[in-house]
């Protein structure tokens, strides 16, 4: 039984900052952001928007009445957690009207959550052919305002469905997982922006790469020839690039600037919208599958990565049509609206983060469908438009 992703979707935000602007208000070269870190435009958060409302907004643009009859399981993979106790996929499952007899669930461990649902729910599939998963990866990325890590926020959500018989990729059976007690970025209950350990984290990611791809290739026989693309975290888009240079190293035949061809195209959606934390690997699938010529039964290697630290390879197969099983993120994204670095520290400040006072926000100029109204009683109060 083949199982793997039928259909994908992402949401962001209706506004982004431009990072030149940005570079120039701090002070800084803007090549550092556009060429050294690999980013040119990020994602802006209204306080009308966490990830239960992005979240929600990706799995709108995939779902059809007939799909939501077969969906047993929301997964939502996040770093961004609005309640230490409650599951944001609770949240999303009622504001897109499913079935109370659906188990949902949330899932933890920094960005490499999205690829844990992914595996567990082509387990249910396994169990259950009958049944549809849906996996929600919804974050928001902080690092706060005038920080080193400022250049490398983002918003937005990946929605998939995980099912038999899949339209997009199938799922292979052979992946490697690899997990050590690290300390490169964590984020403490107290904080709303994260702690990291840039340079640190960078090397951990290389080592992850290169230990699960080698494993993989141990297990399988397999070689790089054998990829059409591998696909990459990129929380920053140099970050991709380090990880595959770290694997090619001098080679520059064929095979090696194939890969460095498809890299550039997984990491033009990116560049766009800065770093999704869980669901910055499955935009940079979406990037790739958007941004090239890919033929279906081409095999495709993903790499998963979570500070603290945990890494994954796996690979999946490109089906016939798959590129129908999609929404056209680039010409979602020409609708967006430019704000100012003014105006973008004011949305930063605006978030309801930590916020125990009640609050009401108004929605009216806010176009996506699902938005944040406010909270009483210490509870968030949220729409459908």
């Amino acid at each position: 039984m083949r199982i793997g992703i039928d259909k994908m979707a992402f949401a962001t935000t209706n506004d982004y900052l431009d990072l030149v602007e940005l570079a120039k208000e701090r002070g800084v070269d803007p090549n550092k952001f556009t060429i050294g870190i690999g980013q040119d435009l990020q994602a802006v958060v209204p306080p009308t928007q966490d990830i239960v409302t992005l979240g929600a907004t990706a799995a709108k643009k995939l779902l059809t009445s007939e799909l939501e009859k077969n969906i047993s399981t929301v997964i939502v993979a996040t770093e961004s957690g609005i309640d230490n106790s409650k599951a944001s996929a609770i949240y999303i499952k009622h504001l897109l009207g499913l079935s109370d007899f659906t188990r949902t669930v949330e899932m933890k461990e920094a960005c490499y959550s999205a690829t844990a649902a992914i595996q567990f729910a082509k387990g249910v599939v396994a169990l259950n052919p009958q049944e549809t998963v849906l996996v929600i990866a919804a974050d928001i990325a902080r690092y706060g305002l005038n920080t080193p890590g400022e250049v490398t926020q983002g918003a937005g959500a990946v929605a998939m469905l995980i099912s038999r018989n899949p339209h997009i990729l199938t799922l292979e059976d052979t992946t490697v997982a690899y997990s050590k007690d690290i300390m490169d970025f964590w984020r403490p209950l107290y904080a709303t922006e994260a702690l990291v350990d840039g340079k640190y984290s960078t090397n951990v990611y290389i080592e992850f790469f290169l230990q699960t791809f080698t494993r993989y290739q141990q297990l399988t026989g397999r070689e790089l020839a054998d990829f059409a693309a591998l696909t990459f975290h990129m929380p920053f888009t140099k970050m991709g690039k380090k990880g595959l240079e770290g694997l090619l190293k001098d080679r520059n035949d064929e095979v090696a600037q194939r890969l460095r061809t498809q890299l550039t195209a997984s990491q033009l959606f990116s560049r766009q919208i800065g770093n999704l934390y869980t669901g910055s690997l499955y935009l940079s699938l979406m990037s790739l599958l958007q941004n090239s010529d890919l033929r279906a039964g081409s095999r495709i290697g993903l790499f998963s990565y979570g500070s603290g630290a945990e890494g994954e390879f796996y690979t999946g197969i490109l089906e016939d049509g798959y590129e129908h099983y999609m929404n056209n993120i680039q010409e979602e994204l020409k609708h967006r609206h430019q704000v100012s670095v003014a105006e973008y520290e004011k949305l930063f400040s605006s978030q309801l983060g930590m916020n125990d006072q009640d609050i009401e926000f108004d929605v009216a100029n806010d176009p996506l469908p699902f938005v944040l109204k406010g909270q009483k009683d210490h509870q968030r109060i949220y729409e459908a438009k």
